[in-house]
């Protein structure tokens, strides 16, 4: 039988939860995610998973945070003056915005804290800084 090697377009069925078993993502009830593995298409760590499976293995793979979304890195927070954001933004931590970067680039953003004179808003990936579990089903090798 054939297996997974690098350079391969493959297919998977994956559940991902983090270590406390909640999940964040999954292709259940959606077409399995395909990417050419080794790509750099997916997380490190799920990508280097792939090689040496085969057409209907399943497995479980622990990943660290370095291996999925990165550590969190400092540098992506900070704190805005309360009135340089317009009135009508929903300022709730937790809520999502986007902003611009200087070269024009969208940057998803979170807000983390709120008070009176500023806003500190988050850049780092949601799942930055956390160590992954993903349930994974090969279903097609290309």
């Amino acid at each position: 039988m054939t297996q997974v090697k690098s350079g391969d377009t493959v297919a998977i069925h994956y559940t991902g939860t983090l270590l406390d078993g909640s999940t964040f993502d999954s292709s259940e009830g959606r077409e399995p995610l395909e990417f050419t593995v080794g790509s750099g298409q997916i997380i490190p760590g799920l990508d280097s998973a792939m090689p040496g499976m085969e057409v209907g293995d399943k497995k479980v793979v622990k990943i660290g945070s370095a291996e999925a979304y990165g550590d969190v890195n400092p540098e992506m927070r900070q704190a805005v003056p309360r009135e340089g954001i317009p009135a009508d933004i929903p300022l709730e931590i937790g809520t999502q915005l986007q902003m611009q970067t200087p070269d024009g680039q969208a940057m998803p953003v979170m807000v983390v804290e709120v008070d009176d004179a500023t806003v500190t808003l988050d850049a780092n990936h949601p799942l930055a800084g956390k160590d992954l579990q993903f349930d994974i089903e090969l279903v097609k090798i290309a």
